[in-house]
């Protein structure tokens, strides 16, 4: 792309555009008047005025800044991971970080009846988060002691690692919604696919937090994942500890995907297109990437949530059906551009 500068202010006006298009669409329509209206009352503390200002302030807003915060997330992890492995076609989700909290979830589901009732009441909404994310950390955890990393193997220990642990996550979720009963296997099928539709404040300020944190963590990486793509041994000699890097990119890049998945579930290609796209768009410099990433994963998931909340109205289709949609034919398009590029000798690196 001749003017590389220009993309990420055109991705801004493109996800301020996206973001107010999904919050006004819906069942209920929200011209900008009411949201101008509904954030004063909000502020000052006065109280909504009608079904519109509602709608926005409880149930619009909050799901269009998941929406954001989450497309984020995935990207700028995506963008590690594939600097991390110098391979574009990784994803976050390589390392068994969303198989495990998918894995987390269904045994909520399927262990829901037998669940103590004191606990189940104390813990609400929270159980089927805190299991997934603690099956993401689990299962990032068998990746990293396959691996060995801790004795410095290379990255191709990490992706075969993470292979087989992707197959065990797949294979127990599998099971769980095999015996469970009909209900239970509904709820661990729709979130396996990814769903918005319970997103709430506090989940919010819990993913805002973490992913806002980790987003801001991951820029000051950007140099050193430059320096790695010439290679390991060539960093190494210019000063970069490969091995504390991974190190630092692999939890950062587990704790970013398991707090996002743990809400909302497996939402896949984001992670795999976004920082794909962009560079070919923008060449491989993480500093750009990064930012980049961040933005046009936010504008990813708001087309998509648009798109799995209007469809099939007033029905919901899982987002992960769409992003898989839009983002297998896509993936498979550049794909087959690069081998093309690399054929004419004109690879984009």
């Amino acid at each position: 792309m001749k003017n590389k500068r220009q993309v990420i202010p055109a991705l801004a006006v493109i996800l301020v555009v996206t973001t107010v298009a999904a919050i006004a669409e819906g069942a209920v329509q929200i011209p900008v008047t009411a949201m101008v209206s509904g954030i004063q009352h909000w502020l000052s503390g006065e109280e909504l005025i009608g079904l519109q200002e509602n709608v926005f302030i409880e149930l619009r807003l909050p799901r269009v800044l998941l929406c954001c915060l989450v497309g984020s997330i995935l990207a700028v992890s995506g963008v590690l991971m594939q600097g991390l492995f110098r391979n574009p076609i990784v994803e976050p989700g390589l390392v068994g970080t969303s198989s495990g909290a998918a894995c987390g979830a269904a045994l909520v589901f399927v262990l829901a009846a037998g669940i103590d009732p004191g606990l189940k009441a104390n813990l609400g909404a929270w159980l089927a988060p805190l299991f997934a994310f603690g099956g993401a950390m689990l299962a990032t955890l068998l990746v990293y002691t396959l691996a060995g990393e801790g004795k410095g193997s290379s990255v191709v220990s990490l992706l075969l690692a993470g292979i087989a642990v992707n197959a065990i996550g797949l294979s127990g979720t599998g099971f769980l919604a095999y015996i469970a009963r009909d209900p239970q296997a509904r709820s661990i099928t729709f979130w396996s696919l990814g769903t918005f539709s319970g997103a709430s404040w506090w989940q919010v300020v819990i993913v805002g937090t973490t992913g806002i944190s980790g987003c801001l963590l991951a820029f000051r990486y950007a140099k050193q994942l430059n320096t790695l793509l010439l290679g390991e041994e060539d960093a190494n000699y210019l000063g970069v500890d490969t091995v504390m890097l991974k190190r630092k990119i692999m939890i950062l890049n587990t704790a970013m995907v398991a707090i996002a998945t743990a809400f909302v579930g497996v939402i896949s290609f984001v992670g795999l297109i976004v920082p794909h796209i962009l560079r070919l768009l923008m060449g491989s410099d993480n500093r750009k990437l990064l930012p980049a990433a961040a933005l046009a994963g936010a504008i990813l998931l708001n087309l998509a949530d648009m798109a799995a909340r209007l469809l099939l109205a007033p029905a919901e289709i899982p987002i992960g059906i769409i992003t898989s949609l839009v983002g297998a034919p896509i993936f498979i398009i550049l794909l087959k551009r690069s081998q093309l590029a690399v054929t004419k000798g004109e690879h984009h690196g």
